[in-house]
């Protein structure tokens, strides 16, 4: 069985789900905790009762450490160099989202992992929900035919406080990256162009563009529009968003648990409006969820020595989009990805 020993970098509170995680699996052992705040690391290691030493030093941590598998739950902005260390030290890397603060950042990571022959996954929980996957099922062409539009809904007032705050495109680049992901998911496209529109309302707590409006193109001819805000009291949508998608055979509905499409009838005479057939998913999908989901996916892939499905070669997909969105928005134009 392959041993992971693994330094965990980074202890705010999404290091809980990557620590949990760790512990749970027979074949993890957490070997070093770092973060640039010692008091941090040393509060994770009693919490959980960890017989391994701190750090605020990742490179001392892995060579004193034995370290082949680093999981970064660090702030984006230092997401780009706790990759470069790992890799320059021979290890996996493991990282929440999103991959990098800048896109440049983010290919160049792509181009030190492919250097480096390592792996570099990151985290797309959303992916990994029953509902999600059930969606899916409705999505296929046999039942929806060809997809033509899929629209996403986000409103949610979220008081975070700490750096989101104080982000200028706080939506877009810490939380839409989410979306823009499993609309990538959905569709089994890839996008091209985007025209994005963000703006921070009048009462936003959020010191950037908290709202935004975007219309994505993909490569299987598929448009994508996206609605959303983090700034929005009352009314909230679920954080998985509303979801509509519409095909050449009918249309598709995601709302919280509420999953169905309603197809052509094909034995129904025309009308003005055409008559359709309910159709439910068939839950499909066995998975673990969430974060549980994704990571049991990661190790897998590095246990069976192939890619993980949110490789970094893929999702910078989704940063593209992100980036994209941002700069479109910035030159109020429409933006060839």
């Amino acid at each position: 069985m392959k041993q992971f020993n693994i330094a965990i970098v980074g202890c705010g509170s999404m290091s809980t789900a990557w620590v949990e995680y760790a512990l749970s699996r027979k074949d993890c052992k957490i070997c070093a905790i770092v973060d640039i705040n010692i008091d941090s690391a040393n509060s994770m290691k009693a919490k959980y009762s960890l017989d391994c030493p701190t750090y605020t030093d990742l490179q001392k941590a892995i060579r004193e450490n034995d370290i082949n598998l680093v999981m970064d739950i660090t702030i984006p902005q230092a997401h780009f160099q706790v990759l470069k260390t790992a890799l320059s030290s021979g290890c996996d890397c493991l990282g929440e989202k999103p991959m990098a603060d800048g896109i440049e950042s983010a290919r160049e990571m792509c181009r030190l992992t492919k250097s480096a022959g390592k792996t570099y996954a990151v985290m797309q929980n959303r992916r990994y929900l029953k509902n999600i996957r059930a969606y899916k099922e409705l999505l296929q062409p046999e039942v929806l035919g060809n997809i033509g539009i899929i629209n996403a809904e986000f409103y949610i007032g979220a008081h975070f406080g700490g750096f989101r705050d104080a982000m200028e495109s706080p939506l877009i680049l810490d939380m839409a990256i989410h979306t823009f992901d499993q609309a990538r998911f959905l569709s089994g496209g890839s996008p091209v162009s985007v025209y994005c529109h963000e703006f921070n309302p009048s009462w936003s707590w959020y010191a950037g563009n908290a709202a935004a409006t975007c219309i994505f193109e993909f490569d299987n001819g598929a448009v994508f529009t996206y609605n959303g805000a983090w700034c929005s009291e009352g009314c909230m949508t679920p954080w998985e968003c509303y979801w509509r998608t519409v095909g050449s055979q009918g249309s598709a509905i995601w709302h919280g648990d509420e999953i169905y499409a309603e197809i052509l009838n094909p034995d129904a005479p025309k009308s003005f409006t055409s008559e359709t057939i309910r159709v439910e998913p068939k839950y499909l999908w066995q998975g673990n969820e969430n974060h549980t989901g994704c990571l049991d996916e990661m190790f897998n892939a590095l246990i069976e020595n192939r890619n993980p499905e949110t490789i970094c070669f893929d999702n910078i997909k989704s940063m593209e989009m992100v980036f994209a969105a941002i700069e479109s928005a910035k030159q109020c134009k429409k933006i060839l990805i």
